[in-house]
Protein backbone atom coordinates (compact mmCIF):
# COMPACT_ATOMS: atom_id res chain seq x y z
CA UNK A 1 0.00 0.00 0.00
CA UNK A 2 1.39 3.38 -1.03
CA UNK A 3 1.17 6.20 1.50
CA UNK A 4 0.47 9.78 0.41
CA UNK A 5 2.88 12.41 1.69
CA UNK A 6 1.61 15.97 2.10
CA UNK A 7 3.89 18.93 2.60
CA UNK A 8 2.76 21.87 4.70
CA UNK A 9 2.67 25.15 2.80
CA UNK A 10 5.14 27.48 4.52
CA UNK A 11 4.85 30.37 2.06
CA UNK A 12 3.46 33.77 3.02
CA UNK A 13 0.00 34.99 2.05
CA UNK A 14 0.45 37.05 -1.15
CA UNK A 15 -3.08 38.52 -1.08
CA UNK A 16 -2.16 41.62 0.98
CA UNK A 17 0.52 42.57 -1.58
CA UNK A 18 -1.97 42.27 -4.40
CA UNK A 19 -4.75 44.07 -2.53
CA UNK A 20 -2.48 46.93 -1.49
CA UNK A 21 -0.99 47.29 -4.97
CA UNK A 22 -4.47 47.40 -6.42
CA UNK A 23 -5.96 49.59 -3.69
CA UNK A 24 -3.32 52.29 -3.49
CA UNK A 25 -3.07 52.63 -7.27
CA UNK A 26 -6.86 52.72 -7.59
CA UNK A 27 -7.19 55.48 -4.98
CA UNK A 28 -4.57 57.63 -6.71
CA UNK A 29 -6.03 57.21 -10.21
CA UNK A 30 -9.51 57.96 -8.94
CA UNK A 31 -8.44 61.10 -7.14
CA UNK A 32 -7.56 62.17 -10.70
CA UNK A 33 -10.93 60.89 -12.00
CA UNK A 34 -12.67 62.93 -9.29
CA UNK A 35 -10.99 66.01 -10.78
CA UNK A 36 -8.46 66.82 -8.05
CA UNK A 37 -5.31 66.65 -10.21
CA UNK A 38 -4.36 65.75 -13.80
CA UNK A 39 -2.98 62.40 -14.88
CA UNK A 40 0.76 62.46 -14.22
CA UNK A 41 3.90 60.37 -13.87
CA UNK A 42 3.03 59.42 -10.28
CA UNK A 43 -0.13 57.64 -11.44
CA UNK A 44 1.63 56.05 -14.41
CA UNK A 45 4.52 54.80 -12.25
CA UNK A 46 2.10 53.36 -9.68
CA UNK A 47 0.20 51.69 -12.53
CA UNK A 48 3.34 50.05 -13.89
CA UNK A 49 5.09 49.06 -10.69
CA UNK A 50 2.71 48.67 -7.75
CA UNK A 51 -0.64 48.25 -9.48
CA UNK A 52 0.92 46.28 -12.33
CA UNK A 53 4.04 44.31 -11.47
CA UNK A 54 3.28 43.79 -7.76
CA UNK A 55 -0.12 42.31 -8.58
CA UNK A 56 1.33 40.02 -11.25
CA UNK A 57 3.89 38.81 -8.69
CA UNK A 58 1.09 38.28 -6.14
CA UNK A 59 -0.86 36.33 -8.78
CA UNK A 60 2.10 34.04 -9.46
CA UNK A 61 2.51 33.52 -5.72
CA UNK A 62 -1.22 32.65 -5.45
CA UNK A 63 -0.68 30.07 -8.20
CA UNK A 64 2.03 28.48 -6.05
CA UNK A 65 -0.52 28.30 -3.21
CA UNK A 66 -3.03 26.59 -5.57
CA UNK A 67 -5.46 29.54 -5.36
CA UNK A 68 -7.14 29.83 -8.77
CA UNK A 69 -9.25 32.83 -7.74
CA UNK A 70 -6.24 34.77 -6.40
CA UNK A 71 -4.10 33.86 -9.41
CA UNK A 72 -6.79 34.96 -11.86
CA UNK A 73 -7.69 38.16 -10.02
CA UNK A 74 -4.23 39.49 -9.18
CA UNK A 75 -2.59 38.54 -12.47
CA UNK A 76 -5.49 39.94 -14.49
CA UNK A 77 -5.71 43.25 -12.61
CA UNK A 78 -1.93 43.61 -12.69
CA UNK A 79 -2.11 43.25 -16.45
CA UNK A 80 -5.07 45.64 -16.50
CA UNK A 81 -2.85 48.32 -14.95
CA UNK A 82 -0.04 47.64 -17.42
CA UNK A 83 -2.42 47.73 -20.38
CA UNK A 84 -4.11 50.89 -19.06
CA UNK A 85 -0.76 52.67 -18.79
CA UNK A 86 0.02 51.42 -22.30
CA UNK A 87 -3.23 52.94 -23.59
CA UNK A 88 -2.16 56.29 -22.17
CA UNK A 89 1.54 56.22 -23.02
CA UNK A 90 1.71 54.53 -26.45
CA UNK A 91 -0.02 57.42 -28.27
CA UNK A 92 2.26 59.91 -26.49
CA UNK A 93 5.39 58.20 -27.81
CA UNK A 94 3.98 57.78 -31.30
CA UNK A 95 3.38 54.02 -31.30
CA UNK A 96 -0.32 54.30 -32.13
CA UNK A 97 -3.24 56.70 -32.23
CA UNK A 98 -5.07 57.58 -29.02
CA UNK A 99 -7.93 55.33 -27.94
CA UNK A 100 -11.34 56.79 -28.79
CA UNK A 101 -13.88 57.34 -26.02
CA UNK A 102 -16.06 54.59 -27.49
CA UNK A 103 -13.17 52.12 -27.57
CA UNK A 104 -12.23 53.05 -23.98
CA UNK A 105 -15.87 52.51 -22.96
CA UNK A 106 -15.75 49.00 -24.48
CA UNK A 107 -12.46 48.26 -22.71
CA UNK A 108 -13.86 49.37 -19.35
CA UNK A 109 -17.17 47.57 -19.90
CA UNK A 110 -15.36 44.27 -20.52
CA UNK A 111 -13.33 44.74 -17.34
CA UNK A 112 -16.59 45.38 -15.49
CA UNK A 113 -18.08 42.18 -16.88
CA UNK A 114 -15.00 40.21 -15.82
CA UNK A 115 -15.15 41.81 -12.37
CA UNK A 116 -18.82 40.94 -11.98
CA UNK A 117 -17.95 37.27 -12.57
CA UNK A 118 -15.23 37.47 -9.91
CA UNK A 119 -17.67 39.23 -7.56
CA UNK A 120 -19.87 36.12 -7.78
CA UNK A 121 -16.82 34.15 -6.62
CA UNK A 122 -16.36 36.42 -3.60
CA UNK A 123 -19.75 35.29 -2.31
CA UNK A 124 -17.87 32.19 -1.12
CA UNK A 125 -14.86 34.04 0.32
CA UNK A 126 -15.39 37.11 2.52
CA UNK A 127 -17.58 40.14 3.06
CA UNK A 128 -14.59 42.48 2.64
CA UNK A 129 -13.80 41.08 -0.82
CA UNK A 130 -17.47 41.35 -1.75
CA UNK A 131 -17.26 45.10 -1.06
CA UNK A 132 -14.06 45.42 -3.11
CA UNK A 133 -15.40 43.55 -6.13
CA UNK A 134 -18.92 45.04 -6.04
CA UNK A 135 -17.54 48.58 -5.91
CA UNK A 136 -14.98 47.74 -8.62
CA UNK A 137 -17.73 46.42 -10.90
CA UNK A 138 -19.66 49.66 -10.36
CA UNK A 139 -16.49 51.69 -10.98
CA UNK A 140 -15.70 50.01 -14.31
CA UNK A 141 -19.26 50.40 -15.56
CA UNK A 142 -19.52 54.04 -14.44
CA UNK A 143 -16.24 54.79 -16.21
CA UNK A 144 -17.51 52.96 -19.30
CA UNK A 145 -20.74 54.97 -19.21
CA UNK A 146 -18.87 58.24 -18.68
CA UNK A 147 -16.55 57.52 -21.61
CA UNK A 148 -19.41 56.41 -23.85
CA UNK A 149 -21.62 59.42 -23.11
CA UNK A 150 -18.87 62.00 -22.53
CA UNK A 151 -20.49 62.88 -19.19
CA UNK A 152 -17.96 64.67 -16.97
CA UNK A 153 -20.35 64.31 -14.01
CA UNK A 154 -20.47 60.52 -14.41
CA UNK A 155 -16.68 60.34 -14.59
CA UNK A 156 -16.34 62.51 -11.47
CA UNK A 157 -18.85 60.35 -9.59
CA UNK A 158 -16.95 57.27 -10.76
CA UNK A 159 -13.82 58.81 -9.26
CA UNK A 160 -15.44 58.88 -5.81
CA UNK A 161 -16.66 55.29 -6.22
CA UNK A 162 -13.08 54.37 -7.18
CA UNK A 163 -11.64 56.07 -4.11
CA UNK A 164 -14.03 54.04 -1.96
CA UNK A 165 -13.15 50.85 -3.85
CA UNK A 166 -9.41 51.45 -3.48
CA UNK A 167 -9.69 52.14 0.25
CA UNK A 168 -11.79 48.99 0.70
CA UNK A 169 -8.97 46.98 -0.91
CA UNK A 170 -6.37 48.73 1.28
CA UNK A 171 -8.44 47.92 4.38
CA UNK A 172 -8.77 44.27 3.34
CA UNK A 173 -5.05 43.89 2.63
CA UNK A 174 -3.92 45.58 5.85
CA UNK A 175 -6.52 43.65 7.87
CA UNK A 176 -5.04 40.39 6.59
CA UNK A 177 -1.51 41.47 7.56
CA UNK A 178 -2.44 42.76 11.01
CA UNK A 179 -4.83 39.91 11.83
CA UNK A 180 -2.10 37.40 10.98
CA UNK A 181 0.51 39.27 13.04
CA UNK A 182 -1.72 39.46 16.10
CA UNK A 183 -3.21 35.99 15.67
CA UNK A 184 -6.79 37.26 15.95
CA UNK A 185 -9.34 39.32 14.05
CA UNK A 186 -8.51 42.88 15.02
CA UNK A 187 -9.92 44.20 11.75
CA UNK A 188 -12.87 42.07 10.61
CA UNK A 189 -13.09 40.96 7.00
CA UNK A 190 -16.23 38.88 7.55
CA UNK A 191 -15.90 35.29 6.37
CA UNK A 192 -18.94 33.96 4.56
CA UNK A 193 -21.23 32.13 7.01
Amino acid sequence: MQQEIRLKDQTANPAPLGLLGFGMTTVLLNIHNAGLFPINSMILAMGIFYGGLAQVIAGVMEWKKNNTFGTTAFTSYGLFWLSFVGLLVMPEIGWTVATSSTAMACYLFMWGLFTLALFIGTLRISKALQVVFASLTALFWLLALGNFTGSAGTLTFAGFVGIFCGFSAIYTGLAQVLNELYGKDIFPIGPVN
